[in-house]
């Protein structure tokens, strides 16, 4: 009797304990990478006050190069953490990222800032419709850049999105979604971004950078937020679409690129465009994407304190494409090919070349993008207007393991 009186409390317990945990927060911001094997390692108050999760990615990779010289470059590519969760309220959540490897952080200079915080946002969501934010966090740019890298079916991004693409910034962030499962559903996303990038405190000024993105998804929302990373890998029993397209205004932009690169000699107005198209179908997904940077005027900064007239910079302008197409087996074993054109602006195509890049990649989903492992061959031709042509190609593999 006693035995069964035992049990009792403890179904009780495990009912009571059911009860008061706080609803799903994975919420659909471009600081969380939407898609991952579960939720990493969480924490709630009993009170349910308060949330804390703490996850982890670490990318290790070894690449063969044969460009102007051969050499093989092994490294760890990204390690980075990430907490998020929620204080007093379900409704006030925040969003820390971390990173600790190299090329995540650049170099790190005299006086510089060691970049390791990538996000750090506090969001406030009302309702599943609207979540605003304020702290650094990415921009609502390209579809393949608000991805998580960790969730990509090759090693990297595009070489377009290296040059042409928005990166994270310090500002206010408003989104209105309206995804819906089998009808049509559109969301808008909006930031006012300091223009200067993540951590920057090298100079101070007024300009400021104006991003606005819209989403539409004419069968309905992709199957567990699929439009959040690539590959059908749930394999959708319908055709899924998503076609959104973005506008930034950077006023008085005082980097290359930006919110990213060297600093000008002198500062730049900056517009950029991007037009970006998702398609999934039982394992088969396309994407593809259009990239615009372009100038008020022209590109070239000029060294004011160079008494030669002959120092100068320049904002990296241009524009480019990239098409990508894949199809996953049952056994988890991925092909992916892509076809990127990169083309920078007139002014400065005798610097920055003009490439056409080939890549060919076969991944294989242990525990989805959580835990995965990657090969890809790229070549890719470099022409300049005054210069040899080059030709270049590499291979690489690549193992991802998360939680």
């Amino acid at each position: 009797m006693k035995k069964y009186i035992l049990l009792l409390l403890i179904a009780g317990n495990f009912s009571l304990i059911a009860q008061n945990q706080p609803p799903n927060n994975d919420v659909k911001l471009a600081a969380l990478p939407i898609y991952n094997f579960g939720r990493g390692v969480g924490l709630t108050s009993p009170d349910s006050l308060f949330q804390f999760n703490i996850r982890f990615r670490m990318q290790n990779r070894a690449t063969f190069y044969s460009n102007e010289e051969q050499y093989i470059d092994a490294q760890i590519r990204r390690l980075r953490l990430r907490f998020d969760g929620f204080v007093g309220d379900p409704r006030f959540l925040y969003v820390i990222q971390l990173s600790f490897s190299p090329q995540d952080h650049g170099p790190i200079e005299a006086g510089g800032n060691v970049n390791i915080i990538r996000d750090a946002v506090f969001f406030y969501r009302p309702n599943s419709r609207w979540n605003i934010g304020f702290g650094q966090t990415k921009i609502p740019g390209n579809r393949q850049r608000i991805n998580s890298s960790g969730a990509l079916q090759l090693t990297d991004r595009s070489i377009n999105n290296s040059r042409f693409n928005v990166d994270r910034d310090f500002g206010v962030h408003i989104y209105h979604l309206h995804e819906y499962k089998d009808r049509f559903g559109y969301n808008i996303k909006t930031s006012i971004t300091t223009g200067e990038g993540r951590n920057f405190t090298n100079k101070e000024d007024l300009g400021l950078a104006y991003t606005a993105k819209g989403e539409i998804f004419p069968f309905g929302a992709f199957t567990n937020n699929g439009a959040y990373f690539e590959g059908d890998l749930m394999r959708e029993k319908t055709p899924k679409l998503m076609l959104s397209a973005a506008y930034q205004f950077n006023d008085g932009a005082i980097q290359a690129q930006g919110q990213r690169g060297g600093e000008l000699f002198q500062a730049k107005d900056m517009h950029y465009l991007f037009l970006d198209g998702v398609l999934k179908y039982k394992g088969w997904a396309l994407q593809s994407a259009y990239m615009q940077r372009y100038t008020d005027g022209s590109p070239i900064a000029f060294d004011l304190l160079d008494t030669t007239g002959v120092g100068f910079n320049y904002a990296l302008t241009g524009r480019g494409y990239d098409t990508q197409l894949s199809y996953i087996f049952k056994n988890n074993i991925e092909l992916i090919g892509r076809y990127s054109y990169s083309l920078p602006g007139k002014m400065i195509q005798d610097i920055v070349g003009e490439i056409n890049q080939y890549t060919f990649g076969v991944s294989k989903y242990i525990k989805e993008h959580a835990f995965k492992l990657q090969a890809e061959i790229t070549t890719e031709t470099v022409e300049f207007l005054n210069q040899d042509d080059r030709n270049n190609w590499y291979g690489r593999i690549q193992v991802e393991i998360g939680i």
